[in-house]
C-alpha cells in the first residue's frame, strides 16, 4: 500500500514539475489588475483547465518505508516512528539519543 502512495505522490510532483511555468504564468496574467478583464478571465479558465494534480499545494511529504503522510521529517524522509526505530538501531549516521 505505502509503494502506490508514494507512486502517487511522484506523479503530483512530477505533474507540478511540467506545469510549474504555466501555472504561474496563468496566475500572473489573471492578477494583473492592468489587463482588461476578458483577458484576465481567459487565463482563469486556462488556469482551471490545468491538471489538479499539477498544483505543488496537492503533493505531500511521505516516508519512504511506509507511506504516511504525518509526521514525515523532511531532512531524512522518514516518520517519526521509522526514525525512532532506525536511530535506536544506529543505521542513521549523526544520530544518537540525547541524554543530559
Amino acid at each position: 500500500m505505502s509503494d502506490k502512495r508514494n507512486i502517487q505522490d511522484q506523479k503530483r510532483r512530477l505533474l507540478g514539475e511540467k506545469y510549474e511555468l504555466r501555472r504561474k504564468l496563468y496566475k500572473a496574467f489573471s492578477k494583473d489588475t492592468d489587463l482588461p478583464n476578458d483577458v484576465r478571465e481567459k487565463h482563469r479558465c486556462k488556469l482551471a483547465d490545468l491538471p489538479r494534480n499539477s498544483s505543488f499545494t496537492r503533493v505531500t511529504n511521505r516516508c519512504v518505508f511506509t507511506g504516511r503522510a504525518r509526521s514525515v521529517y523532511q531532512m531524512f524522509r522518514v516518520s517519526r516512528i521509522v526514525f525512532r526505530d532506525l536511530a535506536s538501531r544506529g543505521l542513521l549516521h549523526g544520530v544518537k539519543k540525547a541524554s543530559w
